[in-house]
């Protein structure tokens, strides 16, 4: 137990995982979180932002072009892997009884984001933990169109790993004192992204009660 315990402590934790799993790890992680619904508690936004300041200040020794093309697409196969199980599976994954990796709420926080946003919801989940995971999901098992779902999950890869990596180098290389904050950033992370997720959720609950999307 033991075991397990400091297993799942080691995949939350995003400085050891760059520092003891390099760029391999990191895109594995990203691959797994946007792609597969077991993998929606691993770390997102933090982890590449900590990959952009670690690569920053040299202790990831990887070229920026190579962390953001690895991220990058890691992130759009990952999405499409989500949107393909949802447009295959759907019926099953509806039925799916709720587990410790999977629950119906998580889809039902899903759909009420693509209520409130509609297929741009997309894009902006690209920036909300556990919705970043199922939106891709939903997408597929409502079928939405392929080339409307790859356009947006293009887009959305795009804005989301330019700006968190794209930022964490920045930070990283003009700042590199900030290392010694880790915590921080973390803990700053978790904040802003608990109280999206919570906001937008009430916030679509307030102003569509009795709407849903088609199956």
């Amino acid at each position: 137990m033991d075991q397990i315990i400091n297993f799942f402590h080691y995949l939350l934790n995003s400085e050891e995982i760059i520092r003891t799993g390099g760029l391999v790890l990191i895109t594995l992680i990203v691959f797994i979180e946007n792609g597969f619904f077991f993998g929606f508690f691993l770390p997102g936004d933090y982890l590449l932002f900590l990959s952009g300041v670690f690569a920053g200040i040299k202790l990831l020794n990887v070229p920026l072009w190579l962390l953001l093309t690895c991220i990058f697409g890691a992130a759009v196969f990952g999405s499409l892997i989500g949107y393909l199980t949802g447009y295959y599976f759907g019926g099953k994954i509806k039925n799916r009884p709720d587990s410790l990796f999977f629950k119906q709420k998580y889809i039902d926080n899903t759909r009420d984001a693509f209520i409130k946003y509609g297929n741009s919801a997309l894009i902006i989940s690209r920036f909300l933990p556990i919705v970043r995971t199922f939106a891709p999901l939903l997408a597929g098992l409502i079928h939405m169109p392929f080339r409307f779902f790859m356009s947006y999950n293009v887009i959305g890869g795009a804005v989301w790993v330019l700006t968190l990596v794209g930022g964490g180098f920045f930070f990283g290389e003009r700042f590199p004192w900030i290392v010694n904050y880790v915590q921080y950033v973390i803990l700053f992370f978790l904040a802003i992204t608990t109280f999206t997720v919570i906001k937008g959720y009430l916030n679509a609950r307030k102003e569509n009660p009795a709407e849903k999307i088609n199956d």
